[in-house]
């Protein structure tokens, strides 16, 4: 299984036979508005270019996965994904509630629904809460969902979409064991609030759950997200845990097995 990080939580899933890509934000630097004005240096998003490889990456496609779109989350699905997506007629691959939303968008929708899986490829494809976020502040910003991919011959990976620390990660980490989690870290906040995404503590949390390699993305490219590679690293070598994180680099593959 290999996977090809293009920027942000956008990546491109290599494995059995097929290119999946992930969350799609596609658009030039500077293309989006800021994230937050106070809390956070008022950036436009993207903070940084999709790396030069991405043309290769993206050049052949099998499958798109989105973990949420509404209510302006377009550093995951942006106008210039939704562009490529319709382009290609590619089947994308979405929570139950976002179908609408989507084939309004001119999308192939293929809908999932939490805690019921359903073929994918050779394989099958569950999905399970994301919450993006703590009490009300969580339940506005709308649903979404990560993804337990399991295909034959390769190892299984969890995408845990845009998500705190919930009773439900914890049991996909525990129960179903992914070879693989791959987990939004970058601590994003607003300008009021809790953090939307896992502080440290739960990113760590998160790592000592996981069975296997965690692979930490959604850093450095949105201007909401605080927590940087180097932290991440710093942070797990303290607790004992950062033989098992792998943080890459815009437009770095990594190749893992079981």
């Amino acid at each position: 299984m290999k996977i090809h990080h293009l920027r942000n939580a956008t990546i491109v899933l290599e494995a059995g036979g097929k290119r999946i890509l992930v969350d799609p934000m596609l658009g030039s630097k500077g293309s989006l508005p800021p994230l937050a004005f106070i809390r956070h240096k008022a950036r436009r998003n993207p903070t940084v270019e999709l790396p030069g490889s991405s043309e290769q990456v993206l050049a052949e496609l099998h499958a798109a996965l989105i973990t949420h779109c509404r209510y302006g989350h377009a550093d995951h699905f942006d106008k210039a994904g939704n562009a490529l997506l319709k382009d290609r007629n590619l089947p994308v691959y979405c929570h139950s509630k976002d179908v609408r939303f989507l084939q309004k968008k001119g999308l192939r929708t293929e809908p999932i629904a939490p805690h019921q899986p359903r073929d994918f490829f050779d394989g099958q494809i569950t999905a399970f809460h994301a919450v993006h976020g703590y009490g009300l502040v969580g339940k506005m910003m709308g649903p979404g969902v990560g993804y337990l991919i399991e295909l034959p011959g390769e190892p299984t990976i969890y995408l845990s979409g845009d998500t705190v620390l919930t009773d439900e990660v914890k049991r996909v980490l525990t129960e179903h064991k992914p070879d693989i989690a791959v987990v939004h870290a970058g601590s994003a906040s607003l300008d009021f609030g809790r953090p939307i995404l896992m502080p440290m503590n739960e990113l760590l949390a998160f790592m000592r759950l996981a069975p296997g390699r965690v692979v930490a993305n959604h850093m450095e490219a949105v201007n909401h997200c605080p927590t940087t590679r180097v932290q991440l690293h710093e942070e797990a070598q303290r607790a004992g845990l950062d033989d098992k994180l792998i943080t890459p680099e815009d437009g770095q593959t990594v190749e893992l097995s079981r």
